[in-house]
């Protein structure tokens, strides 16, 4: 941290009314937010510092926030607020996230995945308004169009590819693959039913026992809201990129959603389920080479095949047969080898 950034944390710090307290680094995203816990004998606080000169802002954060509140939600009460400097000081929901509660309890995965899929039935029954928030915080939610899911699956092609084979193939496969994707969205692309979170994961889920009902799973980073197909957050929660889920597990659960929406068509919903997650899939080995090679962030790397396998599950649904067809003639998979010889590249600055 930078001096003046430094300063201006400890300014926020005292006008908040927290000065002097023990100051505990949390681990942070891949963003450029960073987190921090305050303690203060009695008394918690998150701190979430996000340095506007890196093009972060809490505004979006801070309207959501008060919409999943207002709706019932557990997204974390926020305390004080400084917008124009990056503070947010923050509710802390403890430390009991989704992945660190089931590495520990591995028998509660179906208990927690079924409160997690509840979130999302409930939250498909309200009204989707394009501007949320209250006066001290708005944000107008923008749709996950046909522009957003293309250029995300494009990563795929501009990172990935281009690490593996060159950026000349990759520049001569990208308009291929842009009208390939264009033509699987095409359905996707036009629904606004939902407000789709984006990362509803198991490391953006807190396990809140004492709290009833949907309440009991705590909200983390949803300031990249957009308003689009309900299927999305469901993909995000069952083809997660960190942690593994069984066939079982994502079935039951893709049911339970069905149960709970009775008014979808089950095909029609199983299909878009499978075209949204291979864009997603897509998306996410493009943001990961991408946070190793731009960021230094190789660690990212080894969460690629774990993504790869939850692509070729996607690939078997008969709608996406071309996608797949086109993967398997023009995408290396991501073999240990492979992995290896990029995150050596990326370290030598070969790359």
């Amino acid at each position: 941290m930078s001096e003046a950034r430094e300063t201006a944390f400890q300014n926020f710090l005292i006008s908040s009314g927290w000065q002097s307290v023990r100051v505990s680094k949390l681990a942070g995203d891949a963003s450029n937010r960073r987190y921090v816990r305050l303690d203060d004998k009695d008394r918690k606080a998150i701190l979430m510092d996000a340095p506007p000169e890196f093009g972060e802002s809490v505004d979006p954060f801070v309207a959501m926030t008060y919409w999943l509140r207002d709706n019932g939600y557990s997204a974390p009460e926020i305390f004080a607020s400084n917008p124009a400097e990056g503070f947010l000081l923050l509710e802390d929901l403890g430390d009991d996230l989704y992945s660190r509660h089931l590495s520990e309890t591995p028998a509660d995965e179906f208990a927690l995945y079924e409160r997690a899929v509840d979130v999302l039935i409930d939250m498909s029954k309200l009204d989707m308004p394009q501007q949320i928030g209250r006066p001290s915080g708005q944000m107008t939610v923008q749709p996950y169009d046909a522009e957003v899911l293309e250029r995300e699956a494009l990563l795929m092609v501009e990172w990935w590819i281009g690490a593996v084979l060159g950026q000349e193939t990759a520049n001569r496969r990208h308009d291929d693959f842009r009208q390939i994707i264009r033509d699987l969205c095409t359905d996707v692309a036009t629904d606004r039913s939902a407000m789709v979170l984006r990362d509803y994961h198991a490391d953006n889920l807190i396990w809140l026992p004492n709290r009833q009902g949907v309440s009991a799973v705590g909200l983390l980073d949803y300031q990249d809201v957009l308003l689009g197909h309900p299927a999305y957050d469901l993909v995000s929660l069952l083809e997660d990129a960190r942690r593994d889920t069984t066939h079982e597990l994502r079935e039951a659960m893709i049911q339970r959603y069905l149960d709970g929406c009775p008014d979808l068509d089950p095909d029609a919903f199983r299909q878009a389920y499978a075209v949204l997650g291979a864009q997603r899939n897509l998306k996410i080995i493009g943001i990961f080479t991408r946070l190793a090679a731009r960021d230094g962030k190789t660690r990212y790397l080894s969460m690629i095949p774990r993504v790869w396998g939850h692509l070729q599950t996607d690939l078997q649904h008969p709608a996406l047969a071309g996608v797949s067809d086109w993967i398997g003639a023009n995408v290396p998979a991501p073999e240990p080898d492979l992995l290896n010889r990029i995150a050596s590249q990326m370290a030598s600055g070969t790359t």
